[in-house]
């Protein structure tokens, strides 16, 4: 039996984001798919995980969702793109490199100091 991986909360919620933002409009199983490919099988999603963190988006505002028709020609909720709806700003955000602004240090940063 494989360990379970614990991950930070929110971070399922930003890997669902990066995944809308670079694949466009997609179904909760291709979703969850895509990012248990990505990592190599260490992130295994069940529905009920993948479902929670889109809804909880939806609810924020971050993405969008309409019923369109899946590979197999079979109606499904596919969630949008989240740059219709801010969640491309907060990826930006996310890939941004941390910075404390006014000439202060970063003390995120992996940089060593002067």
């Amino acid at each position: 039996m494989r360990a379970k991986l614990d991950l930070l909360p929110g971070t399922l919620d930003v890997m669902v984001l990066q995944t809308l933002a670079t694949l466009g409009s997609l179904h909760g199983y291709g979703i969850a798919r895509r990012i248990e490919q990505i990592s190599g099988d260490q992130v295994l999603l069940n529905q009920g995980t993948i479902y929670a963190s889109l809804v909880r988006l939806q609810q924020r505002g971050w993405i969008g969702a309409g019923w369109g028709i899946s590979e197999n020609n079979r109606r499904a909720k596919v969630n949008q793109a989240p740059g219709q709806f801010g969640g491309s700003r907060f990826v930006e955000l996310c890939q941004e490199p941390l910075h404390s602004g006014a000439g202060q240090p970063n003390l995120f940063s992996i940089e060593n100091p002067q």
